[in-house]
């Protein structure tokens, strides 16, 4: 939750208001859990120890010198240095009621109290000849310490009058934590180097329980919950774990547990179609789920064993059944609630494991060749391994050449493929498509294979250019990706058995492959530290990024928005967002000189004062692409006007009339205030006045007094200056109605003349020339045509001018059709046309 900082952290203490944390001879204080507000800079060598302290906060460092820091001004306050000889400062406490002052442990095993703001020292406790402290903790009655020592002995000391309540002793090593119940129970826990944790009894002065392997390594750090039966403690297995003390007897039950893997991840996969869950196998020889929505949903498969009770009968610390860590693994959901779902091939090993994900354990079968099970050769182990999209189906390679195909609910071996085996070099890749039909194989001599699923025949054979190192199969599109020794990758379909694409860019060996979930990008992780994406359509590099360690297993999420990553030497697994589903990202090829700058390993919250460059900014923007109005002036330019503004023109007349209504609106009779009587004696009301129904004409016959239009007066214009670009203009700007009142009104006997027509009639030839919004000139000239076709025939002007406008549309037409029937023609071709 909180923003990076650019080591690893070292140190880390809180009080009410921030967090410390420090690295090297640096001091952070965070502000929420998640910026940096402070930084304190002074001391020279690696801090070591921290101590938050009211107003201040103290911290220790390798040699030997105490910093009192004021923590708003960020300044040094007090400054001590001790003789490493005489008192090397090992651990750091602040006595309850006690103002101002420190206690202080040595190495050498005396302590010290200090008065921090009168820079005094207060007293000298001579210690008690066991050993160095290791650590401080304040007990819940006031004025009383526990001293953890290296002898494993635990002294309760009254520091007021400087003598020693009880002593303790633990036999597993140096006392590395220490921490009281305050919910009314008099009992103190103590934690040791091998990950037992010890509960002792302050009335009787005895050991009540002893809690064993309560973590692999050491105990890092322990502390009871405030007025609670809870213990947390956390060590070096990369765990944190809450123990809760309900029971009789006085010891403790794991309440929750919270755990990565304790060595780096090996292989990650996504298991399941929601994205939601990763399965990692480590090097510490576990297998384990990590869920992408929250931590709760988390679990442990637990370790490879070859004999399960023989292992919980030994323990941890001695077992000699565990197998090695798991290489790679396979997963399919299919029929994973019916057996087991997940096979697994362990390194240097002959057997693979099946795993059940539903019961959370190691499955039930241990899958091996007959030939092998009597002598056990030390070099053949299994290399890859491939499920089938049923479920039903295991197929594993082996590092002498072997593929061999076991059933997952019975553990069977069904059949293996070639004669005696499949290739003559180690299998380096096995994968089965998504209907059973083809298993393909890839072998280190530089073969790949195609079988027939079922009858283990040998359909097809192709020879790589390279040795092969890596194969992934995209089941639902057949693309198969390729990695080489040589670090290139190819890129097979599996119907047509052809190499489609091929890429060269890395510079070391690639660990990993992964598809997106369309089959469109592949995305390739090398020893040289980049993660790169091709784009497979335009066989183009669109992304590449550079990282500190070198990633050593990827997986893309079904779902397409998450790319999971894990690293050399690193426990964690990384998420890294898929930028093009929330925003508009330009998915441009790279550039051959492309230096790709190093990105940092993404957190749970980004660094907020990050300036992004203005390089980085225009990069990632699409580029509009302006379209000039004409190409080139032989190609015929078509007007990015909408159809229905030049579409109808000839059907207006039957537009007009479709939308005429059929009679016209009534005009409801109001009733008048005071409906008027007979006059009589008995009252009736009187009949309603006829009103006329001799219909006026509301059309004013203006004839000569017409205004010319706009368009009149720039076609009369352009007679003699011959510009037709503004009557044109005017044109395209009007809607269809409009556009037919215009032409109306060219005519002579509405208000227009022959010389207006000729100019129109020019106007049409000019587009016709230039090729531009060619069908606008075929729409305007249609109905043009349509409204004076009598006028035209009668006037030997018009009908020379109409002449000249026929010959140009008639080449122009015979231009078109000779490509429009090319493209037909190649286009029947291509469809009838055995290739």
């Amino acid at each position: 939750i909180g923003n990076a900082l650019l080591q690893d952290i070292t140190c880390l203490a809180a009080d009410r208001m921030l967090v410390f944390a420090s690295y090297g001879n640096l001091l952070h204080a965070f502000a929420r859990n998640k910026e940096v507000v402070h930084i304190y800079d002074g001391h020279k060598g690696e801090i070591r120890l921290l101590q938050p302290f009211g107003d201040h906060v103290i911290s220790v460092d390798i040699d030997n010198v105490l910093i009192v820091w004021d923590v708003q001004s960020e300044e040094e306050y007090l400054q001590l240095t001790f003789d490493k000889a005489v008192f090397a400062v090992s651990a750091i406490m602040h006595p309850s009621t006690y103002l101002n002052k420190i206690l202080l442990g040595s190495e050498q095993g005396s302590l010290q109290l200090w008065n921090v703001k009168s820079n005094k020292l207060l007293y000298s406790f001579p210690g008690w000849g066991l050993g160095g402290v290791t650590t401080l903790e304040q007990a819940p009655a006031v004025d009383v310490v526990a001293i953890g020592l290296v002898s494993g002995h635990i002294i309760v000391h009254n520091i007021k009058f400087d003598e020693t309540l009880m002593k303790f002793q633990q036999d597993w090593g140096p006392i590395t934590a220490i921490s009281f119940r305050t919910d009314g129970h008099p009992v103190m826990a103590a934690g040791s180097p091998i990950g037992h944790i010890a509960l002792w009894d302050l009335e009787e002065k005895k050991l009540i329980s002893q809690m064993r392997n309560a973590h692999s390594t050491a105990i890092a750090g322990m502390s009871f919950v405030q007025g609670e039966p809870l213990l947390v403690t956390n060590g070096a297995d990369n765990a944190i774990k809450i123990w809760i003390f309900d029971g009789p007897g006085g010891g403790g039950r794991l309440l929750r547990c919270r755990m990565g893997h304790s060595a780096p991840p090996t292989k990650i996969r996504y298991h399941g179609q929601n994205g939601q869950q990763i399965l990692s196998a480590g090097q510490d020889g576990t297998l384990q789920s990590f869920s992408t929505v929250h931590e709760r949903f988390n679990k442990s498969l637990g370790r490879g064993s070859i004999n399960k009770k023989k292992s919980k009968r030994k323990g941890l610390l001695y077992d000699t059944m565990a197998l090695p860590p798991i290489t790679a693994f396979a997963t399919e959901i299919a029929r994973q609630n019916d057996w087991d779902g997940i096979i697994a091939c362990h390194q240097g090993y002959i057997t693979c494991t099946t795993w059940n994900y539903q019961k959370t354990s190691m499955g039930a079968h241990k899958l091996k060749p007959k030939a092998f099970s009597k002598n056990k050769p030390l070099d053949v182990y299994a290399t890859v391994i491939d499920i089938t999209s049923c479920g039903n189906f295991a197929v594993i390679g082996l590092s002498t050449g072997h593929v061999d195909v076991y059933n997952m609910q019975s553990g069977i071996h069904r059949g293996h493929y070639g004669k005696e085996k499949a290739h003559e070099g180690a299998i380096r890749g096995v994968a089965v498509d998504g209907l059973n039909q083809l298993t393909i194989t890839a072998g280190s001599e530089g073969l790949i294979k195609f079988w027939k699923f079922k009858t283990m025949d040998l359909v097809y054979s192709a020879n790589l250019s390279s040795s092969p190192s890596a194969m992934l199969l995209h089941r639902d599109s057949g693309i198969l990706g390729i990695a080489s020794d040589d670090f290139g990758i190819s890129v097979l379909d599996v119907e047509t058995r052809r190499i489609v694409r091929k890429f060269s860019g890395h510079h070391s060996q690639i660990n990993d492959m992964a598809f997106s979930p369309d089959g469109r990008w592949l995305i390739t992780a090398s020893m040289d530290c980049t993660i790169k994406t091709w784009d497979l359509p335009s066989g183009c590099l669109i992304d590449c990024f550079l990282l500190d360690s070198a990633a050593i297993s990827i997986s893309m999420s079904p779902t397409g928005d998450f790319l999971a990553s894990s690293h050399v030497d690193d426990l964690g697994i990384y998420l890294w967002s898929n930028r093009s589903l929330y925003s508009l990202v330009s998915l441009r090829p790279l550039s051959a000189d492309y230096e790709p700058s190093v990105i940092m390993l993404p957190g749970t919250c980004p660094a907020q004062d990050v300036d992004i460059t203005g390089d980085e900014e225009t990069s990632n923007e699409m580029i509009d692409y302006n379209s000039p109005a004409q190409l080139e002036e032989q190609l015929v330019t078509m007007s990015s006007l909408s159809e229905s503004r030049w579409k109808n023109l000839l059907n207006l007349d039957v537009i007009k009339k479709k939308n005429k209504p059929r009679e016209p609106p009534k005009v409801p009779k109001s009733a008048p205030f005071f409906i008027p009587t007979v006059p009589g004696l008995i009252p009736r009301y009187a009949a309603a006045k006829q009103e006329n129904d001799g219909q006026q004409s509301k059309v004013v016959n203006l004839g000569v007094l017409a205004q010319k239009s706009d368009f009149y007066v720039q076609l009369e214009e352009a007679l003699s200056s011959n510009e037709y670009k503004s009557p044109l203009s005017i044109l395209k700007e009007m809607g269809p109605s409009s556009i037919e009142t215009e032409l109306r009104g060219l005519a002579p006997d509405a208000g227009g003349s022959v010389e207006v027509m000729k100019s129109f009639l020019r106007l049409i030839g000019t587009m016709l020339n230039t090729k531009c919004d060619f069908e606008l000139a075929q729409a305007y000239l249609a109905l043009f045509l349509k409204l004076h076709l009598k006028i035209l025939s009668s006037e030997p002007v018009l009908l020379e001018e109409i002449a000249k406008v026929s010959t140009q549309l008639e080449e122009t037409w015979i231009h078109l059709q000779t490509l429009f029937n090319q493209s037909l023609c190649v286009l029947n071709y291509m469809k009838s046309a055995l290739l």
